[in-house]
């Protein structure tokens, strides 16, 4: 074969490789607000408006400003009203299944393989990243084939035989006999560094070909500490996603990179209106990062943020044609953290907590008989919750949601300035409400209209270039 046939040859080879990977998506963020309808979505938009400027409106989120929209129904196979792992399962594999099954057909015998999955046979590399537990539902959904969303330890057995370059989250979740290894260990085995916090990562990103990326510490529940209870210098889901982006790049092969906001779900189950939408913020502010990496490979990068579900029913009304979103600026510990926060107290009083010690923290927590003017009946209805609890001295009969158990003072707490901001729940459980889907980038305009969650990852699929199989 002689020279210049040899160059017409290459060329041709050239031009139909720019073909091919022409318009695709070296680039896919994928985001999962875990409980996110779009009454989360448009109730934190009004309550930033409220606390920046004190008028009617909306200040956008970044991802509501995303040029393309649609809605997702989501069903699973045998409900109307899906679980996370059905709903997680859609969103991963494009295929429906039964409620508390994981990446297997509702058969619960047949695996189906994931987009992520499907971005590593393209060699693209891969990350997954939430702030619940690595081995939870929606995460899981992306890796592991499952009967039942609850097996955790062979999920977790499953992470570790993994190939993805990247797992970020809270920790593993609990419950795994004690007669067989930790699933840290098994992740390390597995060809994995486990490091906690940033700063740990940064000391490991050189050399560990495999990462998974755990908060600072274990937290009692084991997921990331809701936004709203957050500490300065604690590791934020925007953080991880720095994070996962940059280890990602390493090879610079392009990647898959699958964040969730898992505790906008839990705040849900918990009808806490201001942890549920300082979390849809937390995860905007993953979203940002994103939105950045995107302004500099506009041409190559595609992002999605969906739900897999809503949580809670959240109306943005309580009756009257008014909301008072702005109250819940005053709230400045969950549901839970309020919780907790009684719960020292009672230690540190000896079982003598008293009106007065209640109703200060009430004050500082929740702005009680200050920005948020309680009538009699509700400070009577606080009054004798802590009368119940704290000098009756009975067992107290705690308030128990999806995810936790709270103090009756909390919850009563909570109730109260969720009825002055106007906000009102339905249910402490999912709803059948289909949800939003916002997409800029890459194959961007494929995500318009109502389709079934099915189609997302598909839909994904496509603008990438990815084979479904």
């Amino acid at each position: 074969m002689n020279m210049k046939r040899l160059f017409l040859l290459l060329c041709v080879n050239v031009i139909f490789t720019l073909c091919v990977y022409a318009g695709q998506a070296k680039y896919v963020f994928y985001f999962i607000g875990d409980g996110m309808g779009l009454a989360e979505v448009i109730g934190t938009q009004y309550m930033l408006r409220q606390c920046q400027t004190g008028e009617v409106g909306i200040t956008p989120l970044c991802f509501a400003q995303f040029p393309y929209t649609g809605f997702a129904i989501n069903n699973s196979y045998n409900s109307d009203v899906t679980d996370s792992s059905a709903a997680g399962t859609a969103l991963a594999t494009g295929h429906k299944t039964k409620n508390g099954v994981l990446g297997m057909l509702p058969d619960k015998v047949t695996p189906v393989n994931s987009i992520a999955t499907w971005a590593k046979a393209a060699h693209r590399s891969v990350g997954i990243a939430t702030s619940v537990s690595v081995n939870n539902a929606t995460p899981a959904a992306f890796y592991s084939h499952s009967a039942s969303r609850n097996d955790y330890y062979n999920i977790g057995e499953q992470l570790a035989a993994t190939d993805f370059e990247f797992f970020g989250g809270s920790d593993f979740q609990k419950g795994y006999p004690k007669d067989k290894p930790s699933l840290v260990e098994l992740a390390e085995k597995g060809g994995f560094t486990v490091v906690r916090g940033k700063k740990a990562y940064e000391g490991a990103r050189n050399d560990a070909k495999k990462i998974v990326m755990l908060f600072d510490y274990r937290t009692t529940d084991g997921d990331f500490p809701y936004a709203i209870d957050a500490k300065p210098g604690e590791l934020t889901l925007a953080e991880m996603t720095v994070s996962a982006v940059d280890f990602l790049m390493k090879k610079n092969n392009g990647f898959f990179l699958m964040v969730e906001g898992g505790k906008i779900d839990h705040a849900g189950h918990s009808n806490d209106a201001a942890a549920c939408l300082k979390d849809v913020i937390a995860m905007d502010d993953a979203v940002k990062v994103a939105f950045e990496f995107y302004k500099k490979h506009k041409k190559e990068t595609l992002i999605v943020i969906t739900a897999d579900h809503e949580t809670g029913g959240l109306s943005l009304s309580g009756g009257r044609y008014e909301l008072h979103t702005d109250l819940l600026a005053n709230q400045k510990l969950s549901k839970h953290g309020f919780s907790e926060y009684l719960n020292k107290l009672r230690h540190e009083k000896n079982d003598s907590v008293t009106w007065e010690d209640v109703r200060k923290a009430l004050e500082e927590n929740f702005g009680f008989w200050g920005n948020v003017q309680i009538s009699d009946d509700e400070e009577k209805a606080l009054y004798n919750e802590w009368y119940h609890s704290f000098v009756e001295n009975k067992e107290v009969k705690m308030v128990e949601s999806w995810y936790y158990r709270d103090e009756p003072l909390s919850d009563m707490a909570v109730r109260i300035i969720n009825k002055h901001a106007q906000m009102g729940w339905a249910v402490s459980s999912h709803s059948g409400i289909a949800v939003p889907v916002y997409a800029i980038g890459v194959g961007a305009e494929r995500f318009t209209g109502q389709y079934d969650n099915t189609d997302i990852p598909k839909k994904i699929a496509k603008s990438a270039g990815y084979k479904m199989k």
